[in-house]
């Protein structure tokens, strides 16, 4: 298993992590199976998404926003980041991605994210282990 650190740097963010992803399975000597990539907190999630067109991104986070918004009356939670763990379920803190002949099986346009959703933050991680 390999496990990667990042740095956030806004509240609310998509990281392409598909070449460390690629390069964990890559070190890890897996030719044909499956990576299972998962976010190591309740706050932050992973998903498959395009990877071309950067507005898709900003959509995709836009439209989380008006569905969770940062702020609610109703929120109990004393962090105030109600919000960050409701997308973090909604995205889902774990992807399992096919690999053959040693490559993530990906669509043209997919790629693989880290989503930050109570940033900034120092020291973020994911893990990464593949299994043949």
């Amino acid at each position: 298993m390999n496990t990667y650190r990042l740095n956030t740097t806004k509240h609310s963010e998509m990281v392409d992590i598909t070449e460390q992803v690629q390069s964990a399975i890559a070190e890890q000597g897996i030719e044909s199976g499956i990576a299972v990539v998962q976010s190591l907190h309740t706050t932050a999630g992973i998903t498959v998404n395009e990877n071309a067109d950067p507005d898709v991104v900003k959509d995709f986070l836009r439209r989380l926003e008006e569905v969770y918004p940062w702020q609610h009356e109703k929120d109990m939670h004393m962090e105030g980041n109600t919000a960050a763990h409701l997308k973090t379920s909604t995205v889902g803190s774990t992807e399992t991605i096919l690999i053959e002949n040693g490559k993530l099986v990906l669509g043209t346009w997919q790629g693989i994210y880290f989503c930050e959703f109570d940033g900034p933050r120092q020291n973020r991680s994911f893990a990464v282990k593949g299994i043949s």
